[in-house]
């Protein structure tokens, strides 16, 4: 077997409904395991991905058991790691990154990916698990910027961690998708009284209207969008009031979803799941400079004592 041909494979967790891991298998890499506790979640990701998600919670599961892989993905919740959580009070952190630190420091594979939101570095116990590895040479890329492919605004923090030097790129995409490009011709939304209540001003926060005239692209998609549709609104003169909420498949596109990606769900779910999501193109970014890694001939595999991209963070 050529060493390009060599089929890569990783093991998933935190998986969600496998928006990560889709963008991974865009890229050619082999998806082995994917483990993820909720189980509407693990519907949409059976419905289209494949039945090799185990739901379980991940804090009961022995390393030992699981297949060996060539790394590891982990997606872990960022709630409690949101600047947003400042606001109710919820920004604590949470200890699921010990769990993810467990299987890494157990099954060493030869590379493993982190990603969060970038207030994930308020939190020093958090960054120091996950960035001084013992024998990985790390890059931190933070923020890797949705709107590149997308047209949504959503920063994330992206962790690498390698056995070997290497130095991912950073992405790049000189064609970004425009909001208008992702509006249904004939949308099917319910517009919630309170749609008129926000553009009245009878709420604290007035909405976020994006314009696809204007070049506008959408705010951050987040996981409680269903609860109250009137906070993200776009422009459409078809409607009464001139704008109206993103429907599902439209909430969907502006993380990178392709149309045949069906959500066998409630509408609450799937917006929770979107929005729970890692955009597909960052995924796909990560698989192709993974491949690159594990494509590179080992001569070219140099120790050094520190590695850093110039457009990443070393930590």
């Amino acid at each position: 077997m050529r060493r390009e041909d060599y089929l890569i494979t990783v093991n998933s967790y935190f998986s969600g409904a496998g928006l990560m891991d889709l963008g991974l298998l865009q890229a050619g890499i082999n998806i082995g395991q994917a483990f993820e506790i909720d189980t509407a979640a693990c519907k949409t990701y059976r419905e289209n991905i494949g039945n090799h998600i185990k739901q379980c919670d991940i804090s009961t599961e022995i390393v030992s058991e699981q297949g060996v892989c060539d790394g590891m993905i982990f997606t872990y919740p960022c709630t409690k790691y949101s600047t947003i959580g400042d606001i109710h009070g919820v920004r604590t952190g949470d200890e699921l990154f010990l769990h993810a630190l467990r299987h890494l420091a157990i099954a060493r594979p030869e590379f493993y990916v982190v990603e969060n939101v970038p207030g994930m570095r308020a939190f020093p116990i958090v960054m120091e698990a996950m960035t001084k590895m013992p024998d990985y040479y790390i890059n931190v890329f933070c923020p890797i910027k949705s709107e590149i492919w997308l047209p949504q605004r959503r920063d994330r923090l992206i962790i690498i961690g390698t056995k070997r030097h290497f130095i991912p790129n950073p992405p790049n995409n000189h064609q970004p998708i425009k909001l208008a490009d992702i509006l249904e011709r004939d949308p099917e939304i319910t517009i919630p009284k309170s749609v008129e209540s926000r553009m009245n001003g009878k709420y604290r926060d007035l909405p976020i209207i994006s314009d696809p005239d204007n070049s506008d692209i959408a705010p951050t998609c987040v996981a409680h969008y269903a609860k109250d549709k009137s906070t993200r609104l776009v422009v459409d003169k078809n409607f009464p009031l001139g704008v109206r909420p993103y429907t599902v498949r439209e909430y969907a596109r502006l993380q990178g979803v392709p149309d045949w990606f069906e959500f066998p769900v409630s509408q609450t779910d799937a917006y929770r799941q979107i929005g729970n999501g890692v955009s597909v193109q960052v995924g796909e970014w990560i698989g192709n400079e993974i491949k690159r890694y594990m494509q590179t001939k080992s001569g070219l595999f140099m120790k050094e004592d520190t590695c850093s991209s110039p457009h990443g963070i070393q930590v």
